[in-house]
């Protein structure tokens, strides 16, 4: 029984011991003041850049800098809101550290097409459907939709096509461009052989894909990728070629 009692009191004092030394270590000195920002990009793959000067100015231009303030008087979730509203950062986490500095992370938005439709209009859509500024630096390959483009068939359609086409190696590898036409039917530009690939309406194209798929491997590999100028997939259950 006092073997008990006494490992009780061991243990209790180890825990406070241990919260102790975490609080004292955690502990910011009074009156710290934040020296540096440490940033943290995710997604430098896929997305444009931001860099550490772009942020840096972001938040000077706002007048919340965090260089030369006290710790305690900087406010993360200020920070982190005013980031976000950069059209090319999707969010932003910011957190202190004992040492004085402020720890932005940054996560950006990831582009998966380019449109460029016949009214004008001239954007990216971010893998979340919705609009980002043509300006956005884009370092991985996209495929670019043209044509006769409303921007809410863009933004829902085109939207799911580009998500279906950048998880699919082959064909994120082989679409070079989406070409709409009027009434919404549309047909895909290869980056390999040349034809054209028409879909006719945006539905069942994971299906229509698969059959254009088979038959480039038991057909145009046997009499060339080059024999054909279109490649009709619009109908169920069947595949209509054009010679060239």
């Amino acid at each position: 029984m006092i073997k008990r009692i006494l490992l009780s009191i061991v243990l209790l004092l180890i825990t406070a011991y241990l919260v102790m030394a975490i609080t004292a270590f955690n502990r910011k000195p009074e009156g710290q003041v934040c020296h540096d920002i440490q940033l943290i990009i995710q997604d430098t793959a896929y997305a444009g850049f931001i860099t550490q000067k772009e942020v840096i100015s972001m938040l000077e231009k706002k007048g919340i800098s965090p260089i030369g303030k006290k710790l305690d008087r900087i406010r993360t979730k200020t920070v982190e809101k005013e980031l976000s509203k950069h059209p090319l950062i999707d969010r932003a986490e910011c957190y202190k550290t004992p040492s004085g500095k402020l720890c932005v992370e940054v996560t950006q938005r990831i582009p998966v097409l380019r449109v460029m439709s016949d009214n004008g209009e001239n954007y990216y859509l971010d893998n979340k459907g919705t609009v980002m500024p043509p300006h956005a630096k884009c370092v991985a390959h996209l495929a670019v939709a043209t044509g006769s483009i409303e921007k809410s068939f863009a933004m829902r359609d085109l939207y799911k096509f580009a998500v279906f086409l950048q998880n699919n190696s082959f064909w994120n590898a082989q679409v070079e461009q989406i070409h709409v036409l009027p009434g919404r039917n549309v047909e895909l530009v290869p980056r390999v052989g040349d034809h054209l690939i028409y879909l006719g309406r945006l539905d069942n194209y994971e299906n229509k894909l698969k059959r254009v798929k088979t038959f480039y491997e038991k057909a145009l590999n046997q009499v060339g990728w080059n024999k054909y100028s279109r490649i009709n997939v619009e109908f169920g259950n069947q595949i209509i070629c054009t010679k060239k």
